[in-house]
């Protein structure tokens, strides 16, 4: 094992996003601990640098200026909104410990006019049964009602309407899905808070934050595991973390930034609504409803105070060698360097989750030895090949550069998913196969378009070429069962394809270069 202990080129070497050396993420002692004391206490930084490294976790740099947002509108009522969460933004970075007392006031009609502009017109309705261009018939009218409601406490959040999709592995996800009124407050209370916990969310959570994105993530990690001394990656999986959140803590949490009592009786409101499936109604005590708007946003806050401050006060405490993290809502990927160091933090962290209600998956979380050194290390040993582990819908492999030989992290479309997304291409092509041609090609663009927009980064292009091809047999078949007289020559289908279908090419630069050039030096 490579035990060099000089300093690791870091791809860093500033303090983290949002943060000064004075400002540093604070964390209640009582969530580090697990008890309710509300003390506070700074946290150190990470590896003991003297607050000179970046969010080491995955060496990124700070994002620099302040967090982005939408750009403020021309009336004069939604340039004072606008300019009011610009001082909460101000307020939050500049007083670690204000709490904010008086919030409601931001959620004016514009702001509930743009939180209906910004939900998904498409949504299926909850057990309102109400869509959104029915909700638009009227809407000012509407709105003002609802804007009404909410501030003299006449509001009622609805329980949710359980659904189930389908995950990657065959099992059935549950969802739960709002009533319209109930996700245009949601997002009315998710734009006033975001200014606040954009202050305090560490530079290694990338989930349903703005300005970032899966890809962020993604290059983070690349980065780290890259300019990081990292032998050991934690492939962690949190069992049913929607589901177990606990509301108790969860409620502690938010009262660590947010004291307006009508904020936190809305909170309180959209956790206890309950779900109704089959016509039945069941209360929730524990959970946050998977597809409700709110619920990114509260799972960040509760994984921050579980997860994030403790993960970076462990680090600067235990950590001998380098210790990264990239987190992605509840998916997150750490790097250590030496074994030992990696399975204590193991145990720690299942006591520390334990604390507050959660569990790791038994079968998908793993230690795995990978790295620069991993194949020497498994090849000496006799035990094959580096093991490789699955993030955000990529493979990660250790591999060899073509032109110099050295170590490079590989990254690949994970296997199983791009077998599910053909089938699913290939049934709805047999669905709408007597479509007219040029409805069926515009549809078809669409499916490759958007997975080559998500897919198409450097070393993943014979994946893409799969997908293309797969894709390409799957609509001729489709064509020729149009009928059982008339079969689809190749050459008229050589020349639909050219029509249609988008080339496979690699539309992402590498992940250092726009990692970099998102957090320059």
């Amino acid at each position: 094992m490579h035990e060099n202990r000089e300093t690791p080129w870091t791809p860093a070497n500033e303090v983290s996003a949002g943060r000064s050396e004075k400002g540093q993420a604070r964390a209640s002692d009582a969530y580090v601990r697990g008890e309710s004391d509300g003390c506070v206490v700074p946290v150190k930084s990470p590896n003991n640098d003297h607050g000179r490294s970046a969010e080491a976790a995955e060496g990124r740099r700070p994002t620099k200026g302040k967090a982005r947002q939408p750009a403020a509108p021309r009336t004069q009522s939604r340039t004072s909104a606008s300019s009011g969460l610009a001082g909460l933004r101000t307020r939050a970075h500049a007083d670690k410990h204000a709490r904010f007392t008086a919030l409601l006031h931001h959620v004016t009609v514009d702001v509930l006019r743009d939180s209906f502009a910004a939900l998904k017109r498409e949504a299926a309705p909850g057990v309102d049964g109400v869509t959104w261009g029915q909700y638009e018939v009227g809407l000012e009218e509407r709105l003002r009602d609802l804007h009404g409601r909410v501030h003299r406490g006449a509001y009622r959040a609805q329980p949710s309407k359980r659904a189930f999709i389908p995950k990657a592995d065959g099992k059935l996800r549950p969802l739960g899905i709002a009533a319209l009124e109930d996700k245009i407050v949601q997002q009315a209370v998710v734009t006033v808070l975001t200014p606040i916990y954009e202050a305090d969310f560490l530079g290694f959570s990338y989930g349903f934050r703005p300005g970032r994105s899966q890809h962020d993530a993604l290059d983070a990690l690349w980065v780290g595991l890259m300019g990081k001394k990292v032998n050991w990656v934690l492939d962690a999986d949190i069992r049913g973390f929607f589901d177990n959140l606990a509301h108790e803590w969860l409620e502690k949490f938010v009262e660590h930034r947010i004291a307006d009592p009508r904020i936190l009786r809305l909170i309180r409101k959209w956790l206890r609504a309950g779900v109704i499936e089959d016509g039945q109604w069941t209360g929730t005590k524990v959970g946050t409803p998977q597809g409700a708007v709110i619920s990114p946003l509260l799972a960040n806050v509760y994984l921050h105070y579980v997860l994030d401050l403790w993960v970076q006060q462990w680090r600067s405490r235990n950590a001998r060698g380098d210790v990264i993290i990239v987190r992605y809502a509840d998916d997150f990927v750490m790097g250590f360097q030496h074994r030992d160091e990696a399975e204590r933090f193991l145990n720690d962290l299942r006591e520390r989750f334990t604390k507050f209600g959660l569990a790791l998956h038994p079968d998908k979380t793993r230690l795995i030895e990978f790295g620069r050194f991993a194949a020497v290390n498994r090849e000496r040993r006799g035990a094959g090949k580096p093991e490789t582990f699955n993030y955000l819908g990529f493979t990660h492999l250790c591999g060899r550069k073509h032109w110099s030989g050295g170590f490079i992290v590989k990254r690949e479309t994970i296997a199983k998913r791009l077998r599910a997304k053909l089938e699913e291409v290939r049934q709805t092509l047999m669905q709408h196969r007597h479509e007219p041609i040029p409805q069926q090609g515009q549809r078809v663009r669409g499916v490759v378009q958007g997975y080559l927009n998500y897919h198409a980064i450097p070393g993943n292009k014979p994946a893409l070429e799969t997908f293309c091809t797969q894709t390409a047999r799957h609509w001729l078949h489709a064509l020729r069962r149009r009928s059982q007289r008339r079969r689809m020559p190749w050459a008229r289908f050589s020349r639909i394809v050219t029509r249609w279908l988008p080339k496979p090419r690699i539309s992402h630069d590498y992940p250092n270069v726009r990692f970099f050039a998102k957090h320059p030096r």
